[in-house]
């Protein structure tokens, strides 16, 4: 019997780390139980878990269980084990900012730990998956602010309760002005190679009755103009310290064909994706994967054997094309340098 996705995507039951398997969706909904560092490494590196939030929280879980692993060692052997183990993890997906946030802030905690460090540990990531869900609901109602009544809207790629601890970036903000009417329908690009939009978002609109129409990365500029599609709404692996944004490759041809026809363009990431050391969208690395990915469906090939391919899994969106960034610490319209820098001191003086 099919089993019906959970509130959460990731869960941490006494000391175990259960994944739902994305790779298999929507055809399947199947539950790993991951145990070990190792396999939390494979898990994000595989795409059994992927978006930035949810990267960040599986790896702070990944720290926990290192930390079950090696409790039994000498203090100071468990700790060298465990920063080891962390410099692992944050190998695994180059781009997405939530994963470096996350395990440096595990390093912090396992420092100002004594010998209680699991249960340190496990606290900390528990509460990164808590903020991050209440970060996505308050993301939810301050995006939903800029949504006019009855209209339909887009999003590319996932940044969903699957991207994250739960309810989610974008669709945080779409699922909340759905709830208030504003929302007639959702145009979810496939979001080629990987189709996350077409296994993911669209099958996550759907478990929540929401109206959503499937469409080719190639038709959305036709979508555009032929519907009332006022909004563009994606997430962001990584948002720079002058605003530019990392997402999901085809985000940045999203961005520059709103501003062509006029409509509206929204990024939607925790402050936990802002970068401040990375000065502009120049500075983030972006990650690269391999061809079959392109040059295969379902494992059967759909191009010529041998064609050279070009994979990059990100792009950046240069800031002058975003017209809102939401944050769960305040919106910044028309994003820069200086908005950034005053949004993070709003938020230490608060």
């Amino acid at each position: 019997m099919e089993k019906t996705l959970p509130n959460r995507a990731i869960e941490w039951r006494q000391g175990q780390l259960i994944l739902l398997d994305q790779r298999q969706l929507p055809s399947t909904v199947e539950f790993l139980q991951i145990n070990n560092v190792n396999e939390v490494f494979c898990a994000i590196k595989d795409m059994v878990v992927r978006g930035a939030p949810a990267i960040g929280i599986t790896a702070a879980y990944g720290v926990v269980l290192s930390a079950i692993h090696h409790e039994h060692c000498e203090l100071k052997l468990a700790i060298s084990k465990i920063k080891a183990d962390m410099d692992l993890l944050v190998t695994a997906r180059p781009t997405a900012i939530n994963l470096k946030w996350s395990i440096d802030r595990m390093q912090a905690c396992l420092e100002n730990s004594t010998d209680n460090f699991v249960e340190s540990l496990e606290a900390e990531a528990i509460q990164i998956h808590d903020e991050d869900i209440a970060a996505n609901n308050k993301m939810g109602e301050l995006g939903a602010e800029y949504i006019q009544d009855s209209v339909n809207v887009m999003t590319h790629c996932n940044a969903g309760a699957l991207a994250t601890g739960g309810y989610g970036t974008a669709l945080g903000v779409i699922r909340c002005a759905f709830s208030q009417g504003k929302i007639e329908s959702v145009f979810a690009n496939e979001t080629r190679p990987w189709f996350q939009g077409a296994r993911l978002t669209a099958w996550e609109l759907q478990q929540e009755n929401i109206p959503v129409n499937l469409i080719c990365d190639s038709a959305a500029a036709s979508a555009l103009r032929a519907h009332n599609v006022e909004w563009i709404i994606v997430g962001a692996d990584r948002v720079a310290a002058n605003g530019d944004v990392a997402n999901k490759i085809g985000t940045y041809g999203l961005a520059a064909l709103a501003k062509h026809v006029g409509k509206k363009f929204m990024v939607v990431a925790p402050t936990s994706t802002i970068d401040l050391n990375s000065a502009s969208g120049n500075d983030v690395a972006i990650e690269e994967r391999g061809s079959q990915e392109v040059t295969h469906v379902a494992e059967k090939a759909i191009a010529s054997k041998g064609v050279n391919v070009w994979n990059p899994v990100f792009d950046i969106t240069p800031a002058e094309l975003i017209d809102v960034l939401v944050t769960e610490h305040g919106v910044v319209e028309t994003p820069n340098q200086e908005k950034i820098a005053q949004l993070f001191a709003d938020k230490d003086n608060n």
